[in-house]
C-alpha cells in the first residue's frame, strides 16, 4: 500500500513509516521540519518537505505519488504550550488537517488512521478510561484533538471517508534507530534521561498534590512500536473498522515517583529530582482500558512493563546524547 505519513520526521510519526517500511509498505513521507528531524525520516521514504497549509504542494503530492491511504501524526502537541497559545493549536491541528482532509477528497484518497490522544477525555470519571467515556478536554491539545474526530465522523458522512482515530495515552520508548528527542523537551520521560545523562542538573517533578496515592500525576505509558503496530493493522483493516476510535495503553497507570524510581533502576543513575508546581492542564490520572483494541484488531503489546519500555528509551539516548544530528548545536532547548 502507498501511504502518506504527515509529521513522520516527528517521534511517533518516524517511527509508524520505519515499521510501515519494514512491513513493505511504500511511504510518502511529508513535514514541514518546524519541529520534527529530517534526520529521523527512514532512508526508504519518498520525503516531501511540505506544510499542510500548501494547498498547491499537498495537491502535486497527491497527484503524483498514487496515494492510497493517509497516517496524520502532523499536529502541534504540548500542552503547556496549549495552555498559553490556544489559536496556535486550532490553526495546526484544526484548520490544518482539514486541509489535508480536503486535499484528500480532491484527489479521491478515502482512508485515515489519525493520531489521536487521552487528553479528549480530560479529568476522567472512571479509571481504566473507555472509548465511550465523556469528552471534556480540560486543554486546548485536547480540544483540537477531539473537534477534529468529529470532523472526521462529518467527512466520512458527507464523502464516504474511512477513518480510524488512535488516543495514545504517554507515547515512551524507542526503536533501534529513532526516539523521542523534541528542540525544547517538556515529555516526562526524556526530561529524565537527560538528567540521568547529565545534560540537566535536575528532574523537575510538576505537582505533588494531585490526588493519586503520592500526590504526583499517574500516567499510562506505551511503547511507541507498539503504538507503530496498531496503526498498521487499522490501515490495512480500515475496511473493516472505519469510524472507530481506539485506545492505546498498556492499562497500567505509573506516577512520576514511580517513574523516577524505575528510571534510577534501569539507568544506574542517581537521577536528582525536586518539586515543582503543576503543569497547567494536567489531569491528575489518565489509564487507559484498551480492551477494545485487544478485540478488535487482535493488538498486544510487545513492551507491557515500564522498565522494558524505559530501557529501550535509555539505550537510544546513550546511542544518540545529542538526539538527531541537526539538534547538536540547536540553542532552542531548554534545560
Amino acid at each position: 500500500m502507498n501511504v502518506l505519513v504527515t509529521g513522520a520526521a516527528g517521534y511517533v510519526g518516524s517511527v509508524c513509516a520505519e515499521v510501515l517500511i519494514a512491513k513493505g509498505h511504500r511511504v510518502i513521507a511529508l513535514d514541514n521540519l518546524r519541529e520534527g528531524h529530517r534526520a529521523a525520516v527512514p532512508a526508504g521514504c519518498d520525503f516531501q518537505k511540505c506544510d499542510l497549509f500548501d494547498t498547491d504542494h499537498l495537491d502535486k503530492i497527491f497527484s503524483t505519488s498514487e496515494i492510497q491511504a493517509v497516517m496524520h501524526f502532523a499536529a502541534e502537541a504540548l500542552v503547556e504550550k496549549s495552555v498559553r497559545e490556544p489559536s496556535t493549536f486550532y490553526r495546526a491541528n484544526l484548520a490544518g488537517g482539514i486541509n489535508l482532509l480536503d486535499a484528500m477528497i480532491r484527489h479521491n484518497v478515502k482512508k485515515i488512521v489519525f493520531s489521536s490522544t487521552a487528553a479528549v477525555y480530560g479529568e476522567p470519571e472512571q479509571v481504566p478510561i473507555p472509548e465511550d467515556h465523556r469528552k471534556a478536554p480540560i486543554n486546548p491539545y485536547g480540544q483540537t484533538k477531539w473537534l477534529f474526530e468529529t470532523v472526521l465522523a462529518d467527512y466520512a458522512r458527507y464523502a464516504g471517508l474511512k477513518h480510524v482515530s488512535f488516543r495514545y495515552f504517554n507515547a515512551a520508548g524507542a526503536s533501534q534507530e529513532r526516539g523521542e528527542a523534541h528542540r525544547t523537551e517538556t515529555h516526562i520521560i526524556p526530561k529524565i534521561l537527560e538528567a540521568a545523562a547529565g545534560q540537566i542538573a535536575k528532574f523537575e517533578i510538576r505537582g505533588t498534590d494531585y490526588a493519586t496515592p503520592d500526590g504526583t500525576c499517574v500516567r499510562d505509558y506505551v511503547h511507541v512500536l507498539d503504538i507503530a503496530d496498531a496503526h498498521v493493522s487499522a490501515v490495512t483493516e480500515i475496511d473493516r473498522v472505519s469510524g472507530e476510535a481506539f485506545n492505546v495503553g498498556n492499562s497500567r497507570g505509573y506516577s512520576i515517583r514511580e517513574v523516577v524510581e524505575t528510571a534510577r533502576r534501569v539507568t544506574g543513575q542517581p537521577i536528582p529530582a525536586i518539586e515543582a508546581a503543576r503543569r497547567p492542564g494536567d489531569p491528575a490520572v489518565l489509564v487507559a482500558d484498551a480492551s477494545k483494541l485487544r478485540r478488535t484488531l487482535g493488538w498486544e503489546p510487545r513492551y507491557s512493563t515500564l522498565d522494558a519500555i524505559l530501557s529501550t528509551a535509555w539505550k537510544w539516548k546513550q546511542a544518540h546524547p545529542q538526539g538527531y544530528p541537526e539538534m547538536e548545536g540547536d540553542t532552542a532547548r531548554q534545560d
